[in-house]
């Protein structure tokens, strides 16, 4: 049996380690820090004994746990991203554990008041009862993936402590840049050997996803013309106005806010803007291919 502190242990050892990978990057790993986890992860693959562990010059992670049955049967494979979303840093996390969460609100950070409340976040309630992992409220805690990383290591870890239960061949697989969109560029699918893999990076427990949607993203910059506000009739051209006009030319109710299901949508994520250039960023996503190519036409 592993015990649970193990576990914690063994995700915290993780989300302490930056590993925020950067889209303006041409890199693979778009961040060097990335490979400061992923050596890690490599070294504690093979110390729990896994088979055939590689470290590719791009920092991915490829590892086998042999079968133990004497017939054939399907090779399955786990595979889980080491990266964390740019959207927030991922620095000098703090992690701290509730146990037995009770359902109130979490104060995260006395400091700066800031506090996790089910009243904001309903799903909190899902959760009464159970450990919580959370960070001071400063920084992302990095359970997407790490928490994917946790379950498949400590997984294995169990079946090779228990060679009792009987299982095919298993293959392991951690990437680099998942949140940037480039996590499979570079994934050897031939040199992974899987019949087929199941991603550890979900939602709820109990959740299967077995469908996948088409993703892009677009950066759009708007150019204006900056002029002296005393002197600029019929010279300024203010470039957040045009953005504006963009931004409401989409359709409004097709955005993630609005959409369900296998509707696709159009995602504003950020804005940067001033009188001379407004920079907006997008994320396009639809379960139709026809229609995913339309939206990125349209855009």
């Amino acid at each position: 049996m592993i015990k649970k502190q193990h576990i914690i242990d063994r995700f915290i050892s993780y989300v302490t380690i930056d590993t925020e990978s950067d889209p303006a990057s041409k890199t693979t790993p778009s961040t060097d820090k990335q490979w400061d986890l992923a050596k890690k992860l490599a070294k504690e693959l093979e110390d729990i004994g896994m088979s055939d562990v590689t470290i590719d010059d791009m920092a991915y992670i490829m590892a086998t746990l042999p079968s133990n049955v004497d017939h054939e049967v399907p090779t399955i494979g786990f595979i889980s991203h080491f990266d964390t979303s740019p959207d927030f840093t991922g620095a000098n996390v703090k992690p701290q554990v509730i146990n037995n969460y009770d359902g109130t609100d979490i104060l995260l950070n006395a400091e700066e008041n800031i506090i996790l409340s089910p009243d904001y976040f309903e799903d909190l309630l899902l959760y009464k009862g159970q450990t919580l992992i959370t960070t001071d409220g400063t920084t992302l805690l990095g359970a997407d993936d790490k928490a994917g990383i946790t379950e498949i290591v400590s997984a294995m870890e169990y079946l090779i402590q228990h060679p009792h239960i009987k299982h095919g061949t298993i293959k392991v697989g951690f990437t680099p840049d998942e949140e940037i969109g480039r996590g499979a560029h570079h994934f050897n699918v031939k040199k992974f050997g899987a019949d087929w893999a199941y991603t550890m990076d979900g939602s709820q427990i109990g959740e299967l996803e077995y469908e996948n949607f088409n993703a892009a993203s677009a950066t759009i910059s708007v150019k204006g013309k900056i002029v002296h506000p005393g002197y600029d009739k019929g010279k300024m051209v203010n470039s957040m106005y045009y953005a504006t006009d963009f931004i409401n030319a989409l359709p409004r109710l097709e955005t993630p806010e609005h959409t369900e299901d296998y509707q696709g949508f159009f995602h504003l994520s950020s804005v940067k803007g001033s009188v001379e250039e407004t920079v907006l960023n997008y994320i396009i996503r639809d379960h139709d291919a026809s229609k995913f190519e339309a939206r990125k036409s349209l855009l």
